[in-house]
């Protein structure tokens, strides 16, 4: 096979992991960050594309003459036209669960560092405010446990259980809506787990059920006070509805990895508001968990050759 990689730069850092075992299925071409000109004015020689996000739409589909397979480096497929693609009869393979622990891992370091303040005394400590303290232990940044705090978790996938079972050792009391809902009495009403919950962490798909169902509306309904945590994908969160409930307090702090333009625009509304930690799509990114999607990667790869596609997700 003629096998297209898209964007290398989003995969590895420093050149940190080997792409060479992709090599093994056909002659690769790469690209650290292929244009869409680029991208148009080549497909058409594939057979087989990899890709983070670069946007397969219809007009690229359209130029894929040969093209029937595209795997991702990824979960989320938002960026390929399924309809279009299945069509052509191209086969469309994600990378579900690579970065489960990762992502849960990140939400919980958002928490304790909201909750704990362990940067600000990090810091007032080098400033030397502990040199200047009469006392032995200044307590100058509130501080909190998360034992018998309510977090209510949006989606109920893999990273969302993940983030449950920490919960749970931290003796916390997780709700979860999911359009999936179950019959245990944590599956609650999306209203009801914005009411009762002290954190709300969204682990949900991005689609059109999804978009911007945390806006106005959404932010009102929460806890004054609240926590809020977004490691799924932007367009979940109506940006400037975010900025308001952090300006006006209603929310005591917030932690998002993505948005919903990427990278960041120069008039992103939130760079600008405060208690918020805003981390740039990284959750997903230990070097560890990357040569668990590589591995994941080359699997779907074989499998599709061999006649038996995995992770097909159209």
């Amino acid at each position: 096979m003629k096998i297209l990689i898209t964007d290398t730069a989003t995969v590895r850092f420093n050149n940190d992991i080997s792409l060479e075992p992709i090599a093994e299925f056909g002659e690769v071409t790469e690209f650290a960050n292929i244009t869409r000109a680029e991208l148009l004015e080549i497909i058409g020689e594939f057979d087989a594309v990899l890709c983070n996000k670069t946007v397969f739409d219809s007009e690229v589909l359209e130029r894929a003459e040969k093209l029937k397979y595209i795997g991702l480096f990824a979960t989320g497929y938002n960026n390929i036209d399924l309809e279009s693609a299945s069509k052509k009869g191209i086969t469309v393979c994600n990378a579900g669960s690579y970065s489960t622990d990762a992502v849960a891992q990140q939400t919980f370091a958002y928490i304790l560092e909201h909750f704990t303040k362990l940067s600000k005394y990090d810091a007032f400590v080098k400033e030397g405010g502990w040199k200047r303290s009469p006392i032995f232990s200044p307590i100058i940044f509130p501080t909190d446990e998360l034992s018998h705090k309510t977090i209510g978790i949006i989606g109920y996938g893999s990273i969302a259980k993940a983030v449950e079972k920490i919960a749970l050792a931290f003796n916390m009391k997780p709700l979860v809506f999911t359009r999936t809902r179950g019959e245990d009495e944590k599956f609650v009403s999306f209203d009801e787990l914005l009411e009762k919950s002290d954190i709300v962490t969204v682990h949900c798909p991005l689609n059109e059920q999804s978009r911007e169902m945390m806006n106005e509306s959404a932010f009102a309904k929460m806890r004054t006070g609240a926590f809020f945590i977004n490691t799924a994908r932007g367009g979940v969160v109506k940006e400037k509805a975010l900025y308001d409930a952090l300006m006006s307090g209603k929310l005591s702090g917030a932690a998002i990895d993505v948005l919903t333009s990427e990278p960041m625009r120069e008039d992103c509304v939130l760079v600008d508001a405060p208690n918020i930690l805003i981390t740039p799509h990284t959750a997903w990114a230990p070097l560890t968990t990357r040569q668990r999607l590589l591995g994941i990667v080359c699997e779907n790869i074989g499998a599709f050759l061999n006649g038996t596609p995995k992770n097909k997700v159209n």
